[in-house]
């Protein structure tokens, strides 16, 4: 698929088939997600990649079973894969203390940074995650963890230091999709969001 029809082509999908991705192509859409930019090559993220049982397990933290019913996308909990981007914001601190770095004042705190690229990194490597995975001819869809955070990074293990910026859930599409209030929404003309030369 050429990259603009992946990019074109890209919906937030919130049903999908049970049949598992095979794990070459799941593979593929990893190793892709962890080549993206990063802010000194710090590389500050990781990928938590749950299939099967673990992400029934995901779920009983999230979602429990007494709001399921009420829960608007069943077939989202049918996703044979859920990937959780983490960042790492540490790692940035530390690097930008290193000898080529240290001029740039960011090694010292979290706090120095006006703009915090651990996240900014990590949420290159879910949407190039989420492209890669509609060029393998799968669904994504991103979603925040929320309130959630805590039990996730106690259900996984995942280190007190990073942050989960949020899920990905990915698998084969559903024939049918139920459209969020958010799709009716429409898209910025070009014009209105394209500043040339200024604003």
């Amino acid at each position: 698929m050429q990259f603009a029809d992946v990019v074109v082509n890209r919906r937030m999908v919130r049903a999908f088939e049970t049949r598992p991705v095979p794990s070459d192509v799941l593979d593929r859409v990893l190793d892709l997600a962890r080549r993206v930019p990063a802010a000194g090559n710090t590389q500050g993220l990781d990928l938590v990649v749950l299939e099967g049982e673990q992400t029934q397990r995901y779920w009983d933290a999230t979602l429990p079973m007494e709001r399921r019913a009420a829960f608007p996308w069943p077939r989202l909990l049918d996703a044979p894969v859920l990937i959780i981007p983490v960042s790492w914001p540490a790692a940035y601190v530390e690097r930008y203390g290193e000898q080529d770095k240290v001029r740039t004042g960011l090694g010292e705190r979290e706090e120095s940074w006006s703009v915090p690229y651990w996240y900014v990194d990590t949420a290159f490597s879910a949407m190039v995650a989420m492209l890669a995975a509609v060029d393998e001819g799968l669904g994504a869809l991103f979603f925040g963890q929320f309130e959630h955070e805590g039990a996730v990074k106690n259900a996984f293990g995942i280190p007190d230091d990073r942050r989960p910026i949020g899920t990905i859930a990915i698998g084969y599409a559903a024939d049918e999709q139920r459209p969020s209030a958010s799709s009716k929404r429409p898209r910025r003309p070009f014009d209105e969001v394209v500043h040339r030369g200024g604003w």
